[in-house]
C-alpha cells in the first residue's frame, strides 16, 4: 500500500452523542498510523461507536470527519454511506463469504480499482499477512489465525482511509492471538491511516495501542496513552476497569506543592505520592497502584533500601500461574492486602513462601491519588 503523509488527510476526529437506542457520548480523535483502542465491558457501546464511525449506524447529533472530507454532520445534513467513507472494517467473526476462496474473498472488496488489477492487487496482501500457498482454499479450510488474516488483508487491500478492527481477535486460540498480535504489530509501521481497535481485552489495548479510550455504559470515562491510563486512572470506576486491585483509603498528612509530593497515613505508615493535588491536611483519600510500580526485591541487594516507600508485608497466599506468581500480602500493622503478580523465577530467587515476613517498596512516581 502507498504510504501517505502522517498529516491532517487521514486525520480521524469523531464527536457524537445520542441517548437512544443506546446512550453514547464520545469525543476524540486518531491521526495516521496510530492504533486508537476503544476498551470497556460488553454492552458499553464500544461496537456501536465503530458502526457509527464506519457508518452503518447514526448518530442522533455530532460530527464524524476524515481529514478534510466529512463522513456525518447533523447539523449541516451530511451523512456519507459506508462505501463513500472507504474504511476498511473488519468484524468480530471476521465476514468472509463462506462460498468464495480466500482470493476471492479479497477481490470481493476491490470493487473501488480496475478488475484487471484486482488479482494481483489480492494476491499481493495475502502475501503482506503471510497467507502465501493459500488463495484457493475456503474459509471453512482455514484455521480461525488464517480466516482473521483474510479479513485483514480484504480490508487493507482496499488502501482505506481509516480502518476498524472489532474484536479481532477474540475468535481465535490464545497461541495464535500471539502470533496475530506480532503481525498487527509489523503492518502497523507499515500503515499510514487511523487504526481503531475494540477491545474488551486491557492487555491487548496496552500492547498494541498508541491511545485509548476507556467507555462504559455509553460514557468516555478516560482517553490517553495506555500506560498513562493504567499509572493515573481518573477515579476508581477506571481504576478497576483497568484491572487494578490495589486500591486503598489513607490520609493526607502532608504537602509539598512546590516539590510535588502528598504524604500519605496507613495506620504508622507513610507513603509518599508523587503529585499533589489540592488536599487539605487530615482529609481521606482513596489511592491506587498498578502492579509495576511494586518492587518484589531482596534487601540484601541494596536497591530496595533506597526507596522512600518501603513496607512490612506477610505473605498470606501464592498461586501459580504458568511463568508468573499471584502473590497475596497483608500489610504488618494495618488490615490491608496487596496483589502482586510475579515472574515464576523471581518468586523462587527469593525463596517466597506463605507465611514468609518480608518488605517491598512502592515506587512513589506510581502511586496515584484518586478523584473522589
Amino acid at each position: 500500500m502507498p504510504t501517505r503523509n502522517v498529516d491532517l488527510e487521514t486525520h480521524l476526529y469523531c464527536q457524537i452523542e445520542q441517548v437512544s437506542p443506546i446512550p453514547l457520548i464520545a469525543n476524540f480523535s486518531c491521526k495516521a498510523g496510530e492504533v486508537l483502542a476503544v476498551v470497556g465491558p460488553s454492552g458499553g457501546g464500544k461496537t456501536t461507536l465503530l458502526r457509527m464511525i464506519a457508518g452503518l449506524s447514526v448518530p442522533e447529533k455530532g460530527r464524524i470527519q476524515c481529514g478534510e472530507q466529512q463522513w456525518f454532520d447533523d447539523e449541516l445534513r451530511i451523512k456519507l454511506s459506508p462505501q463513500q467513507r472507504h474504511i476498511g472494517y473488519v468484524p468480530q467473526h471476521f465476514g468472509l463469504f463462506p462460498h468464495l476462496t480466500a482470493l476471492e474473498n479479497v477481490i470481493s472488496g476491490l470493487d473501488h480499482i480496475p478488475k484487471s488489477e484486482r488479482k494481483a492487487r489480492a494476491l499481493d496482501w495475502l502475501e503482506r499477512v503471510n497467507l502465501h500457498g493459500l488463495p484457493a482454499r475456503l474459509p471453512a479450510q482455514l484455521s480461525g489465525g488464517q480466516r482473521q488474516r483474510v479479513a485483514l488483508a480484504r480490508a487493507l487491500a482496499r488502501e482505506p482511509s481509516v480502518l476498524l478492527l472489532d474484536e479481532p481477535f477474540s475468535a481465535v486460540d490464545r497461541e495464535t492471538r500471539e502470533r496475530l498480535y506480532i503481525e498487527l504489530a509489523r503492518l502497523k509501521s507499515q500503515l499510514s491511516i487511523p487504526v481503531v481497535m475494540v477491545t474488551h481485552d486491557m492487555n491487548e489495548a496496552l500492547l498494541l495501542a498508541d491511545k485509548m479510550i476507556l467507555i462504559s455504559q455509553g460514557n468516555m470515562l478516560q482517553q490517553g496513552e495506555p500506560f498513562e491510563v493504567l499509572s493515573h486512572p481518573r477515579n476508581e470506576t477506571v481504576a478497576r476497569q483497568m484491572g487494578l486491585r490495589n486500591i486503598f483509603n489513607a490520609e493526607v498528612s502532608g504537602r509539598d506543592a512546590e516539590a510535588n509530593i502528598t504524604w500519605l497515613k496507613m495506620g504508622e505508615q507513610i507513603i509518599a505520592s508523587d503529585s499533589a493535588p489540592e488536599l487539605a491536611i487530615g482529609q481521606e483519600v482513596r489511592w491506587v497502584i498498578p502492579n509495576q510500580g511494586i518492587r518484589f526485591n531482596a534487601i540484601s541487594s541494596g536497591r530496595l533500601c533506597r526507596s522512600i516507600n518501603k513496607l512490612d508485608i506477610v505473605i498470606e497466599s501464592m498461586l501459580v500461574m504458568g511463568e508468573s506468581v499471584r502473590v497475596k500480602a497483608r500489610m504488618a500493622d494495618v488490615d490491608e492486602v496487596f496483589n502482586m503478580d510475579i515472574p515464576s523465577h523471581l518468586a523462587e530467587k527469593l525463596s517466597l513462601k506463605t507465611g514468609l515476613a518480608t518488605t517491598i517498596a512502592l515506587k512513589s512516581e506510581q502511586v496515584h491519588i484518586l478523584e473522589s
